[in-house]
């Protein structure tokens, strides 16, 4: 079902219902679609087995030797002067 921005906000509590009964609920604002309402048990279906932004961070691309050296080449001192 689609809700018009006013429409929402002023019958937010039967929008919530109906998200949860019905499924996902569409805002529109000035016609146009600009939110979906969705009950929590649809969230978490849609984000199962989702990777974690973290998990995304800390599984980036493998280090191949040539970067390895790179990285292990660089001065170990600051590239600036840094007084504390």
């Amino acid at each position: 079902m689609e809700w018009q921005l006013q429409d929402a906000k002023n019958q937010f509590s039967k929008l919530v219902q109906k998200a949860r009964h019905e499924g996902p609920q569409i805002v529109t604002l000035r016609g146009e679609r600009t939110a979906v309402v969705l009950s929590a048990r649809d969230y978490d279906a849609l984000r199962a087995g989702r990777p974690s932004l973290v998990d995304d961070l800390l599984s980036g691309p493998a280090w191949d030797d040539a970067f390895i050296e790179a990285v292990e080449a660089r001065a170990k001192t600051p590239s600036r002067d840094v007084a504390f």
